[in-house]
């Protein structure tokens, strides 16, 4: 309200009660560093790999324009994460040629006063929230978009394939039942959101070989792009498809990841069905705005933040107003000059991001009448499993295929 007083860093009194808005920034020790690639250049002993790193130690810190100041009381440090971005822009006097950057990402706001000892107190707090809602001009009919991701063509496994070319025929209407192959039948758009190729395509080992050694040797994602094409080349001929790569797909590793290049797919890209797209994409689909991410922004959040279940953290960042709060600090991003386009300026109908560990959808209701449906979509080559939208109504089920000698009972 008008009755709260907004102060910034620098305008702090002890004891006064007031509401400061600044960029969140976490103090982690356990935190990889550019050490551990040094490291493993030199042969030393890295930093083993944890799937959390966070510890009761860490430290919650709010920054502005000038100064920071430690946060403490109601607030809950282990679930929230740094979120730094950098801006460059001129003019920088450390060295010719170059520009200066400061740092933009989560904006938190924090009410309560500064304590003696220098740091602030905090007694409630408060993140952007929903964006403003887009217009609602959806189809009055059943249409489906089916999202899927982690195909992980390559692997050793032969199950995922399998599953695959069942995912494949089904959408295609060459499977199923007539109640199945009606389904497939109003399928508008199929969405592969990242990890096409497995991580077991990446040889990283031939980077530091002789040439000698590797003159004759092909590269292991040479045949899984073979496949990736034949299979884009059956769902093509029947439906508009777009793909997005992914962290193991050959494609920049910086975000926003750039499409794939269509000289790998020379099959598929002779039918105009085939949509090449970034990572994150958004798109309009019949009415109805869908964003999401191939998943790299909810796993690195996974990793830095107490938050263990992967829709909360979808949640989480919508709520926040920024797709990928972590980047560039612990996640790859390109430095952006004018503006930052993984903020949120418009609230999305469909918001999801890719290779889960399983399945979940929520239909988020904002305040200003916002609508939102939330859908972690689950490694395939790990669950063989998808999920069909809806877009007349916005609800969501998955699909699962499991192939001949399966262990799960689906």
């Amino acid at each position: 309200g008008n009755d709260i007083v907004l102060r910034k860093l620098s305008e702090l009194q002890a004891g006064e009660k007031c509401c400061v808005v600044g960029t969140v920034f976490k103090s982690m020790q356990l935190q990889p560093s550019i050490l551990q690639e040094i490291s493993e250049e030199h042969n030393l002993v890295p930093q083993p790999p944890q799937p959390k790193y966070i510890q009761p130690s860490d430290e919650l810190i709010l920054e502005d324009e000038l100064q920071r100041i430690k946060l403490e009381g109601a607030i809950d440090v282990q679930r929230l994460v740094t979120g730094k971005r950098l801006r460059w822009h001129p003019p920088c006097g450390f060295w010719p040629g170059l520009t200066a950057c400061s740092a933009i990402g989560t904006i938190l706001a924090v009410y309560g006063s500064e304590q003696d000892d220098g740091g602030f107190l905090v007694e409630d707090h408060c993140f952007a929230d929903l964006p403003p809602p887009l217009p609602w001009n959806g189809p009055s009919s059943d249409r489906f978009v089916l999202l899927a991701s982690g195909l992980g063509l390559g692997s050793v496994s032969g199950e995922a394939l399998l599953s695959t070319q069942l995912l494949v025929d089904v959408v295609t209407g060459q499977l199923g039942a007539e109640g199945e192959q009606s389904c497939a039948a109003h399928i508008a758009r199929v969405i592969l959101a990242g990890n096409l190729l497995s991580q077991n395509t990446q040889s990283r080992d031939t980077i530091n070989k002789a040439k000698y050694l590797t003159k004759k040797t092909q590269a292991a994602s040479v045949e899984a792009v073979k496949m990736l094409d034949e299979i884009l080349l059956q769902l093509c001929t029947s439906v508009p498809v777009d793909v997005m790569p992914g962290e193991f797909d050959p494609t920049n590793y910086t975000l926003p990841q750039q499409p794939l290049h269509r000289c790998m797919l020379p099959l598929a890209s002779a039918y105009a069905t085939l949509r090449l797209v970034t990572n994150p994409y958004q798109a309009n689909l019949d009415g109805v705005r869908f964003l999401g991410t191939s998943g790299q922004n909810i796993s690195d959040i996974f990793k830095y933040s107490s938050m263990d279940d992967y829709l909360e953290i979808l949640e989480w960042t919508l709520l926040a107003g920024h797709i990928s709060p972590t980047a560039p600090d612990t996640l790859g991003c390109y430095p952006f000059y004018k503006s930052d386009p993984f903020i949120l300026t418009e609230c999305p109908h469909v918001y999801f991001c890719g290779n889960a560990p399983h399945f979940q959808s929520k239909l988020l209701q904002g305040k200003e009448g916002q609508r939102v449906l939330l859908v972690t979509v689950p490694d395939f080559s790990a669950t063989q499993t998808a999920c069909l939208v809806n877009l007349r109504d916005l609800t969501c089920q998955p699909i699962t295929f499991s192939g001949f000698g399966a262990d799960s009972e689906d």
